[in-house]
């Protein structure tokens, strides 16, 4: 049984970075793809970046591409978003979700992002 604590977040200016982290536990880590979304006060949540278990498959949605890069070590059973170049607009709770191979998510509690002009 898997447990997903995200880290890092915090109040930004427009232009900074953040890197957010998302440890798990239970031991299989390794066996699940891993994601991050994001959901702004009165929006849903929508997809953000994602990894596969292999670490061999890197996928972003077009508001993340060239500023946002998702990462993982599976040693260390945890999760990285690395945001550069941070808008008003990146300004939201970011959650880390893991998947199964049979489809089952475990996901996190959430962490605020809140980015400033």
């Amino acid at each position: 049984q898997e447990r997903l604590v995200e880290s890092g977040g915090g109040s930004v200016q427009a232009g900074d970075s953040l890197r957010l982290a998302c440890a798990a536990t239970g031991g299989r880590f390794g066996w699940y793809d891993g994601a991050w979304f994001r959901q702004a006060a009165g929006k849903e949540r929508e997809f953000v970046a994602g990894v596969s278990r292999a670490d061999d498959t890197k996928t972003y949605a077009d508001s993340a591409k060239g500023r946002f890069t998702i990462s993982r070590d599976n040693a260390k059973a945890t999760l990285y978003l690395e945001m550069d170049s941070l808008k008003p607009e990146d300004t939201a709770v970011y959650y880390c979700v893991i998947t199964s191979p049979s489809g089952v998510r475990i996901w996190g509690q959430g962490i605020l992002v809140t980015v400033s002009a």
